[in-house]
């Protein structure tokens, strides 16, 4: 059985929804900083596809498009040495209680 990006999608007669969705902020900024990283040196666009590509098959299917780019730049970043998951998991709580505190 092929993986789940080489697939593209699984068979359905429902058609194909080609609607623009309005973007939240973090799509915009995810979708940014592939270019960022490429500026400095720090990535090529090959290793974030190999970082989408490795995710696990359930984890693939059920990220959107850019939870998948998102969990590849992790990877990347913890991979090489510029950040830790417990740097990134510290963030994340923070930014999580900031959220909760302004709702």
């Amino acid at each position: 059985m092929p993986r789940p990006h080489d697939r593209g999608g699984w068979s359905t007669d429902e058609p194909i929804e080609q609607d623009d969705h309005a973007w939240h902020d973090w799509e915009r900024q995810t979708a940014v900083l592939p270019n960022l990283l490429k500026s400095k040196g720090i990535m090529v666009t090959d290793e974030l596809r190999r970082g989408i590509e490795a995710l696990p098959a359930d984890e693939y299917e059920r990220l959107t498009y850019f939870e998948r780019w998102s969990a590849s730049l992790e990877m990347l970043l913890v991979e090489k040495g510029h950040l830790t998951t417990e740097e990134i998991d510290a963030r994340v709580s923070e930014l999580e209680e900031r959220w909760e505190a302004d709702q």
